[in-house]
């Protein structure tokens, strides 16, 4: 299973970015899926997170700015991300909740991350 994150960048701020994310391999289902992001010097935290059925919630900070969204059957996840301040500034990681073809159990995994960068 790999989950492979783009479309990150430089952007000014008040710009806007959309990340990708795609899953592939041996895959039975995925459950949820996230977005986290993990700035310099600080802990990773939650960004916005979406459920199979379409159910999503959002942090604080970039609620109303920034939207999930995933297309179940591609197994794409994306994140448009409008309105872009220099505090969003970070590397933004995908995670899903993977059910393997061959494994009785779902398992989390996670994609390599795609550092946005947001000048003032």
């Amino acid at each position: 299973v790999q989950l492979q994150a783009s479309g990150g960048g430089l952007v000014q701020a008040g710009g806007s970015l959309r990340l990708s994310c795609a899953a592939s391999g041996s895959i039975f289902d995925i459950n949820d899926m996230a977005w986290y992001r993990q700035a310099p010097g600080k802990q990773r935290e939650l960004v916005a997170g979406i459920t199979k059925g379409g159910f999503t919630n959002y942090a604080d900070p970039v609620k109303g700015r920034f939207t999930i969204s995933r297309d179940v059957a591609k197994m794409m996840l994306y994140l448009q991300m409008n309105s872009l301040e220099p505090e969003d500034t970070a590397v933004y990681y995908c995670n899903a909740d993977v059910k393997p073809e061959w494994g009785k159990f779902y398992e989390i995994h996670w994609g390599q991350g795609t550092l946005v960068t947001v000048s003032s």
